[in-house]
């Protein structure tokens, strides 16, 4: 057999030699080597081409991500687990209030708390190989390419997660080459320092759902959930999940909801989002994350129903709060971030450019990055009180004008009612428990508590005059003072009502509120500069110029003080006369839990224990008669120690009411936006007094807080008296220590001081005896020519020392230091003399009234009493202030005014009191008459004198034993 094989090769072997030999062979041999030199020549050229084109791009490649740095495993994973989240607010006792304002809103999540459905979801829409690719898929990447390079229609997406999270938080979404460069490279390099789980849980907190129910940018898988449905990411079920999972596509068409908070889109509107629902759900199905029944009950699922109903956000629902806390965080924040870069607190505060940086900063920061700031805002004592204020029916009157836009020339119509601020603080820790920011924040946007700068008004008084004359041993609770007018050069103050109180303590001053008294007092210490009391308890907006100002005594400053200040201060008083900084922000947290600040409490020293007690036992005194404030129990239904004070500003442009009791500051503003627009045109008016108005509301507000948080308000509580505050008597006139004339006198008072500065101890000099007249209701020291009759002896006078004394170096009339309504016009003698104009009194007007003689009062005002005269004799003599009238008999009669020198004025119409006419006699027996001559009886002819007509034994030379006075008109009177 193998010989016959071999016989076969050989005869094939031989054909084909034989073959060769052939033309035609010959022709095939030389073609076919051509073809071959020429396929390895091609072979060689591809070889080349294709390595140039690698060398080529991978030069391309590497030219395009030449300046991207090679960043450190910590460097990248910072870059992507850095992203924007929104801040939250709390009301006091962790409520939630909402989140910050911010152009996007987002909230991190942990992979553990997200739906299965919804990881799937992402998975199969987004990255179909995630668990397999090291950051990039080649071919989608080289169809990408191809199809960029074609220019083809059809444009599918070549990204993988990895790769969506780089353009996300590393680099931009620039459509270049060089950024899709730099993205495969870091997606790459990122797989290395990242697990798959980190990926994608940093995917799901970053990526971008559209708007949320009320219009708000929202990116991250829960702010989703909440956001479009209103649950948690890991309540999502399948068709919710394949909803959310579809909307990063094209975030703005799918998402179901309007901007700006116009709700939810029309049907037609909502159905791109719904396919595209349904597409999600058929890539999970073909994927094998649902199954085919899963996938049919989905896409039958009515979404619709799940979208959240329209709702109005934080900043609608509070826009005083959420403004107020974003402010304050802002500071916060600055100062945070300007610690953290080492700046020194002093520039910080002294350089405006560095801190308006610093700001800008804190902005941005509080807005995106995740902070939990927590306030002290009790929410349903808030919500009580800004119910109060918005029902409130005694604001007063609403003035409204008409705009005209400039552009459309339509009119509109403007209200501008009075506005309101109001604030409760805790005094012992400086929370601001609760506020009124205003009416309607619509209207006006501004918060009256807080960013409104007024005219305190009288409310200044406790704070710059008596608690500062306290502190420094000036006076003592009822220490006298002046209130007397006086003119330093144009500014010639007044009393509310226009009257002078003379010498009163100041207790009653200040519970009165008297502007001359308080306006003497301030004159007393302004050298030593009480402004640095103010300063101490952070009145933000004091000039060195208001210090020395007279009128910053009545809360006339160059721009005011807001409520929150003001409270504040009055806090200050019962905290036992330390200041605490009030504050709305407690703390505030980072997204990881961190505190990144604490308020700290950090007392200030203002006044002494004892001067805090004392002011506020006299501002006790303003809730009773005479005090400003005496209607406010009325408007109360429970009683806690209680220490106020009222304050209006020149005009009724502004009108307070300040008060406290051991454990809240409550402060009470009314106003109209424009300070000149009064709230008040006086009693004729029917207006309701603005402070009845500041009272009513802060008896309504008082009564809430009580009745919403008692065990904050604490009303049995009391101010507890410091050992170092005394009782001690005092001459009342002078406030030195009693002597034996003051005494004598009834003068003698007794009242608070503060032992550690003040008590009186040297003893009164002021009080001397003296003769004194009665004019006009006042005591005068009688003149040489003053008739006797009028002058009472052993009077109980001042010296002329003691006048200037207290009449300070303000001066002004010291004869109205004691004939003032001050309580010792009664019974003390003026050391000035009456200033007599050397004419005649004017005549009075008589009249008749049975057998009683009524006269005017002389209209000149040196009268000191009343001559009576009878048929041209005088018979009486009336003093000034008693009775204008006498019992007469019959006879003509008239009055003659007399005046403090002895001048009497010309008479005044005579009064006529006609005697009835006698019967005649009875003609008698002869034997009768001759007994009446017996006896010696009065005949016809012999003239009767009666009492009438009896002239009045050397009136003149003999003063009445007992003239007609009432009986208390020279009694002394006490307080």
């Amino acid at each position: 057999m193998s010989k016959l094989k071999n016989n076969k090769i050989q005869q094939l072997e031989n054909k084909f030699e034989e073959a060769k030999k052939e033309p035609w062979a010959k022709k095939i041999r030389i073609s076919s080597g051509v073809l071959w030199n020429l396929f390895i020549l091609m072979l060689i050229f591809g070889v080349i081409a294709a390595v140039f084109a690698t060398s080529v791009g991978a030069g391309y490649f590497a030219s395009l991500v030449a300046k991207e740095p090679l960043r450190t495993k910590e460097e990248l994973r910072n870059a992507v687990f850095t992203y924007e989240e929104t801040s939250e607010m709390f009301f006091a006792d962790r409520i939630y209030l909402g989140k910050v304002n911010s152009d996007i809103e987002r909230r991190q999540i942990t992979l553990d708390k997200v739906s299965q459905y919804a990881l799937d979801a992402v998975l199969a829409t987004e990255d179909e190989y995630f668990k397999e690719h090291k950051g990039i898929v080649p071919k989608a990447i080289f169809r990408g390419v191809f199809q960029d390079v074609t220019n083809s229609d059809s444009q599918t997406g070549g990204s993988t997660l990895t790769q969506q999270l780089v353009k996300n938080q590393i680099l931009t979404n620039e459509v270049s080459y060089e950024r899709k460069a730099k993205e495969i490279l870091l997606a790459m390099r990122l797989e290395h320092f990242m697990t798959k789980d980190e990926i994608l849980e940093a995917y799901l907190n970053i990526i971008p759902y559209g708007r949320d129910v009320v219009g708000q940018n929202i990116a991250g898988i829960e702010t989703a959930a909440r956001g479009l449905f209103g649950i948690k990411a890991i309540e999502l079920n399948l068709p919710q999940s394949a909803y959310i999972a579809g909307i990063p596509q094209a975030p703005y068409t799918y998402t179901p909801f309007y901007s700006k908070n116009q709700g939810l889109k029309e049907p037609e509107k909502l159905q791109a989002g719904i396919n595209r629902m349904k597409t999600v759900l058929f890539r999970m199905r073909d994927t094998g994350y649902i199954t085919e029944e899963e996938y049919q009950e989905a896409i039958a699922y009515d979404i619709v129903k799940d979208f959240r109903q329209p709702s109005r956000r934080a900043t609608e629902r509070y826009p005083y709060v959420t403004q107020e806390i974003q402010n304050e965080t802002v500071e916060i924040l600055a100062k945070v971030l300007a610690e953290k870069d080492g700046l020194d607190a002093s520039r910080f505060d002294e350089d405006s450019k560095v801190k308006e940086k610093y700001k800008i900063m804190a902005d941005r920061s509080m807005r995106t990055d995740g902070y939990r700031i927590f306030s002290t805002i009790d929410k349903e004592l808030y919500d009580q009180m800004n119910e109060v204020a918005k029902n409130f029916k005694y604001y007063g009157f609403t003035y409204t004008s008409e705009k005209v836009d400039k552009e459309s020339g339509k009119k509109t119509i403007v209200e501008d009612p009075v506005q309101v601020g109001a604030m409760m603080i805790e005094n012992h820790t400086g929370k601001i428990l609760s506020f009124v920011g205003g009416r309607d924040h619509e209207l006006e946007a501004l918060n009256h508590s807080t960013q409104a700068f007024r005219h305190n008004g009288s409310s200044m008084k406790p704070l710059l005059v008596y608690a500062p004359a306290i502190e420094y041993g000036v006076i003592g609770a009822g220490s006298p003072v002046v209130d007397v007018k006086f003119r330093r050069g144009s500014y010639a103050p007044g009393n509310y009502f226009d009257r002078e109180l003379g010498i009163l303590s100041a207790r009653e001053s200040l519970a009165r509120s008297q502007n001359l008294s308080t306006l003497r007092l301030y004159d007393q210490i302004i050298d030593r500069k009480p402004i640095e009391f103010l300063k101490k308890m952070n009145f933000s907006k004091l000039t060195e110029a208001d210090g020395g100002y007279l009128t910053t005594a009545l809360g006339s400053m160059d721009v005011g003080v807001s409520v929150e200040e003001n409270t504040n201060a009055y806090a200050t008083f019962a905290n036992g006369g330390q200041f605490i900084k009030s504050h709305m922000i407690d703390r505030i947290e980072d997204m990881k839990g961190n505190v990144i600040y604490e308020y700290k409490i950090e007392p200030v020293d203002v006044f002494s224990p004892e001067t805090a007690y004392i002011i506020t036992d006299m501002m006790r005194d303003v809730l009773r008669p005479p005090g400003t404030a005496a209607r406010l129990p009325g408007f109360m239904n429970f009683r806690p120690d209680l220490a106020v004070k009222t304050g209006t500003s020149q005009h009724y442009g502004n009108a307070w009411l300040m008060g406290y009791n051991p454990n809240v500051s409550l402060g009470v503003w009314i106003g109209y936006k424009n300070q000149d627009t009064p709230l008040y045109s006086g009693y004729r008016s029917s207006q309701m007094h603005p402070s009845e108005r500041t009272a009513r509301l802060f008896g309504q507000l008082m009564n809430t807080a009580n009745s919403v948080r008692p065990d904050v308000i604490k009303a049995a509580e009391r101010f507890k008296r410091p050992n170092g505050v005394v009782t001690r008597s005092f001459c009342g006139v002078s406030g030195m220590a009693p002597s034996a004339a003051c005494s004598a006198a009834g003068l003698v008072r007794s009242d608070l001081f503060n032992s550690k500065v003040m008590v009186p101890s040297k003893v009164d000099d002021s009080i001397i005896n003296t003769a004194s007249v009665r004019v006009n209701g006042r005591l005068y020291q009688a003149l040489p020519s003053t008739p006797r009759e009028f002058v009472s002896s052993g009077g109980v006078g001042v010296n002329s020392q003691f006048v200037k004394r207290m009449m300070g170096r303000l001066g002004g009339d010291g004869s109205k230091l004691l004939a003032g309504r001050g309580g010792y016009s009664s019974n003390v003698v003026s050391s000035a003399r009456f200033p007599a104009n050397n004419m005649p009194p004017a005549p009075v007007q008589t009249a008749k009234n049975g057998s009683t003689l009524t006269w005017t009062a002389s209209p000149s005002n040196d009268v000191i009493g009343y001559y009576i005269y009878q048929n041209g004799v005088r018979i009486g003599t009336v003093r000034d202030g008693a009775s204008r009238s006498y019992n007469i008999g019959y006879g003509s009669y008239y009055v003659r005014a007399v005046d403090i020198t002895g001048l009497q004025s010309e008479a005044s119409n005579t009064v006529s009191n006609v005697a009835p006419p006698k019967p005649k006699p009875e003609e008698k027996p002869e034997s009768e008459t001759k007994a009446d001559k017996e006896t010696g009886a009065a005949t016809d002819k012999q003239p009767e004198t009666t009492p009438e007509t009896k002239p009045e034994a050397k009136p003149e030379a003999k003063p009445e034993a007992k003239p007609e006075t009432t009986p208390e008109a020279d009694a002394p009177k006490k307080d």
